[in-house]
């Protein structure tokens, strides 16, 4: 626990079991506060959202079999992601390896072999067999999770390991050393960017730990600047230069400003699908340079050093030029239905909302609309749950990002995502979290709805539910937890600005269509298509 301590962690999430009840006990006193979640997925999402706001490690524990597999998921956003977040995950002890040990993860004698899965999802693993290893193996592991291109590293910990002295290192290895990018290629990408007329900046979740630096290299060239779905604060939303979000829940002005740009230029972001829908004509048509730790999905030339400072080196060796003048108002794709619409609900929370907050949104209809409409804060995170999507990743992570960082934490979500996590509540509770949850009912999967409708027959649904009142259900449960049951956006708004001199968790819930047709480019053509045909 010291190694974790001399790299800042204040905070561990996790959930506790047999296997790995030795390091709850190494917690005390230690410094460092154990944080117990009430589910391991979640407490993975925590340490996410911890790594998120604090610019430091996140780290999460837990015990072998059904308790080591719910980390998955987890860790697969981290590592989707590129957040470095450490998994000390239990085993049974060595000297079980092979005797069909209750939970027993070595893979041998046909058991199941935990460390390919997790292999799978982080960008390091080890199972530590041998004491003498142990300090060097949690160096390695620290080193992988905080080297470029970040992510999960996990540590496989039989319970004998963990109860034998262990030497203890001076400190853990530290993350490699990455210079800029090369010269030459540096040269190349500021002669294209020199030449270029008009230049589309596409920034994404990288971007955000570097917005000092991009906004001054953007002062440089003629350029406007979109942000990726999943990266809303990677650039200030109210800056001139600003254009939207790139993507299927994005705006239609980054589209129509990328087929007058003459070169593309990505930061912090490989482009996926989801980021580039309605993009690939232009960026395979004019020249792309990419600034990030790994190539991205389209051909580019790609500066893979340090991010921060090639972006300075580039911005050293540009010449002063004017800004381009071009600025639209953003375009709104059409909805349909009546009732709370979520554009109303997104403006109600965005007057009210602190500068300084952090605000997570999880998938769904409720993230297209946050993609769409909501201006990130200035001075805070603004995190969309699009690494893998999972529903559910904001409870976890509001609460992660609240006990790493001071100010109060939002999170939005749906129905869905509150049935598959929202009893974290309890673990805001319990540790006195200053999270305002914001769940909007619409008493179904409404995204699978509307696909139901617009791609199948339509006669049918797996995806509505029965009405269910969860403010008045959670409220029962917690009576100490502030709960408003709103019935309007205006009612949303006045909750959350009353919300903000809280101490500790609220909850505001609001009710609204099912049939609502989010800001989902794919979801509008459809509904084009099939009026016209």
């Amino acid at each position: 626990m010291s190694a974790l301590q001399r790299r800042g962690v204040k905070n561990v999430f996790g959930v506790g079991g047999a296997n790995i009840e030795d390091l709850y006990d190494a917690l005390q006193n230690s410094g460092i506060s154990g944080v117990v979640a009430k589910h391991e997925c979640s407490a993975a999402m925590m340490a996410d959202g911890y790594a998120r706001v604090t610019g430091r490690l996140g780290v999460v524990m837990a015990t072998s079999g059904g308790g080591a597999m719910n980390l998955v998921a987890g860790l697969a956003e981290s590592h989707a992601s590129r957040i470095p977040v450490l998994a000390l995950v239990g085993q049974p002890p060595t000297t079980l390896d092979g005797s069909g040990a209750f939970q027993e993860g070595s893979g041998q004698a046909g058991s199941l072999d935990t460390y390919p899965l997790f292999a799978a999802v982080a960008r390091h693993c080890r199972r530590v067999t041998d004491p003498a290893d142990m300090a060097e193996a949690l160096g390695e592991a620290i080193a992988a999770a905080e080297s470029e291109p970040q992510g999960p590293a996990v540590l496989l910990l039989p319970k004998d390991i963990q109860q034998s002295l262990i030497p203890v290192a001076t400190a853990p290895s530290r993350p490699r050393s990455v210079a800029g990018s090369p010269a030459d290629l540096v040269t190349a990408a500021c002669g294209t960017l020199t030449d270029a007329r008009s230049i589309l900046v596409i920034a994404g979740e990288g971007a955000a730990r570097a917005k000092t630096e991009l906004l001054d290299l953007v002062r440089r060239m003629p350029a406007r600047v979109a942000v990726t779905p999943d990266a809303k604060d990677a650039f200030d939303n109210r800056h001139p230069a600003y254009l939207g979000v790139t993507g299927v829940m994005g705006h239609a002005e980054v589209i129509e400003y990328a087929k007058q740009a003459t070169a593309c230029l990505l930061v912090g972001t490989r482009l996926p699908m989801v980021a580039r829908d309605g993009l690939d004509p232009v960026v395979h048509a004019v020249p792309v340079i990419s600034v990030g730790p790994e190539p991205p999905f389209v051909p580019a030339l790609n500066l893979d050093g340090d991010l921060r400072m090639t972006l300075d080196e580039l911005t050293a060796r540009l010449p002063e030029r004017d800004p381009d003048p071009m600025r639209t108002d953003l375009l709104r794709l059409p909805m349909v239905a009546s009732g709370n619409r979520y554009e109303e609900l997104i403006a109600a929370v965005q007057t009210a909302l602190p500068e300084r907050a952090h605000v997570f949104v999880d998938a769904g209809n409720i993230g297209a609309a946050a993609i769409h409409w909501l201006t990130a804060p200035r001075d805070g995170r603004c995190v969309v749950a699009l690494g893998m999507g999972g529903m559910g990743y904001t409870f976890g992570a509001g609460i992660g990002a609240a006990i790493g960082d001071s100010r109060r934490t939002y999170v939005l979500a749906g129905d869905g995502s509150f049935f598959m996590h929202g009893m974290e509540i309890h673990t805001a509770i319990e540790y006195d979290a200053d999270v305002t949850f914001i769940v909007v009912n619409n008493n179904a999967h409404a995204m699978c709805v509307t696909r139901e409708q617009l791609f199948y027959a339509a006669d049918y649904s797996f995806n509505r539910f029965r009405p269910a009142d969860i403010g008045s259900g959670v409220a029962a449960m917690f009576p100490s937890l502030p709960v408003v049951r709103a019935e309007s956006a205006a009612e949303v708004g006045a909750a959350v600005r009353a919300g903000a001199a809280l101490s500790g968790p609220s909850l505001i819930t609001v009710d609204v269509p099912t049939d609502e047709m989010p800001p989902f480019r794919p979801f509008i053509a459809a509904q084009h298509d099939r009026r016209t045909a």
